[in-house]
């Protein structure tokens, strides 16, 4: 396999959760469960097919990849497909696209087509999202460097879901996902024989959305909140035979958590604006620190837990197994902060922050957005900008998004009622 395969793969995996730029003064020490100085150690958690943890649309790229708590939109398939249940258009479709990693590779992009579609009851609706990522070109030699031949390795997941309103005021939803994964495109790595990785995967999520009324001053407000719990599936392989070697062994999906919370203040009748918090975390197993152990020729685990183990058992080990103990486990918690202000429903401003713990992949970043809406189109921007301590070039500089959404039959709920029964509700 030619130089390039690994470059490639080398920027997928400490792209998408798991960087590692530099080890981190310090160390740690098995035997009390402390950082042994100020630096702590780095210990980030790596997944198979990552491009799933990414945030796919222009909305939630303004706002730090927020999305679980958000008022519905297209591309609520992604993060919390129980806020479907809540929008107001009764049918419509989005594409995003952005150039992935283009300081790095020129070629590489992430597309994203969403849609979804209400039933004239108002409570339940059906929806669906393609997720593609391509690595672009990448050139495959044999070992004296020989045959040369450009491939184009490639990623993709498919999602069906249905949500259904509950209650007037909260909503849940399940997703179905078949995800694939072709990075070698069948070549022989290091004497493996390697082939695509399959897996399919399930999401549930719950959301909740309340009007209130905050008095003559002022039009009133919204508290929304979402949980959603994501890519649960089986691991994933890219090795024929059942002979694995130890590095190429079936690796977990992204499983993730995610929590949040928001507010939207509706100023008056031309200006609104949104307050968004959320927090994420890998349903993935910790690596274990380990060490050689020269009496019996086999690695031992040293603190930590054995990250071997099934997808259920690795779920629920993922809260308490942190080699580091708790102060391990918190750091392993991403969170966002965002805002996003509206002018009378056809101009939008984001902003938000996004914080990864240095230890664990050192993501940190501000990112601007801005919407427009006319009628039955609505176009969306984002751009990301690092803020964490890197050197050399951020591989995430310069991420730019672009979106362009179509609502089809805009209708309030006593509208559409009243066209069903021939009656206000």
């Amino acid at each position: 396999m030619h130089r390039q395969l690994w470059v490639a793969f080398a920027i997928v995996f400490l792209t998408f959760g798991s960087f590692s730029y530099a080890q981190i003064p310090g160390g740690f020490d098995p035997t009390t469960g402390q950082d042994m100085s100020k630096g702590g150690y780095n210990n980030p958690i790596s997944t198979a097919v990552p491009f799933l943890s990414l945030s796919p649309d222009a909305r939630s790229g303004g706002m730090a990849d927020v999305g679980v708590a958000t008022s519905a939109d297209l591309n609520s398939q992604h993060y919390n497909a129980a806020k479907y249940a809540f929008m107001k258009d009764q049918f419509g479709l989005s594409l995003t696209y952005s150039p992935w990693l283009i300081n790095l590779v020129p070629d590489m992009s992430l597309a994203y087509l969403s849609g979804a579609y209400k039933f004239n009851d108002d409570r339940n609706v059906i929806g669906f999202s393609l997720l593609y990522f391509s690595m672009g070109s990448v050139t495959f030699t044999d070992a004296q460097g020989n045959g040369a031949t450009t491939f184009k390795p490639n990623e993709f997941a498919i999602d069906v879901s249905y949500s259904r309103r509950l209650i007037d005021v909260l909503s849940i939803a399940v997703t179905g996902r078949f995800i694939y994964s072709n990075l070698t495109l069948g070549q022989f790595v290091g004497g493996l024989d390697t082939k695509a990785g399959l897996a399919g995967a399930a999401d549930i999520g719950l959301y909740y959305c309340q009007d209130f009324d905050l008095g003559r001053k002022y039009k009133g407000g919204t508290l929304t909140a979402g949980l959603s719990i994501t890519n649960l599936g089986n691991k994933v392989s890219y090795v024929n035979g059942t002979a694995l070697d130890e590095d190429m062994e079936k690796n977990f999906l992204p499983a993730t958590l995610r929590l949040g919370i928001g507010f939207n203040w509706h100023i008056d009748d031309y200006n609104s604006i949104g307050f968004y918090a959320e927090a994420y975390k890998l349903l993935v197993p910790t690596p274990p620190l380990t060490e050689y152990d020269t009496a019996t020729g086999e690695w031992k685990i040293t603190a930590g837990k054995d990250n071997n183990v099934n997808v259920m058992k690795g779920i629920f080990q993922s809260f308490g197994d942190a080699p580091g103990g708790f102060k391990e486990e918190m750091r392993e918690i991403q969170w966002s902060l965002a805002a996003e202000y509206w002018w009378n429903n056809l101009v939008a401003v984001r902003a938000g922050y996004f914080h990864e713990s240095k230890y664990k992949g050192w993501r940190q970043y501000v990112t601007l957005g801005v919407g427009l809406r006319y009628k039955m189109v609505g176009l969306d921007f984002s751009y990301l900008i690092p803020t964490s301590t890197i050197s050399g070039s951020n591989p995430l500089k310069n991420t730019l998004r672009v979106g362009v959404s179509f609502n089809f039959h805009r209708l309030d709920r006593a509208a559409r009622l009243s066209r069903k029964y021939g009656a206000d509700d």
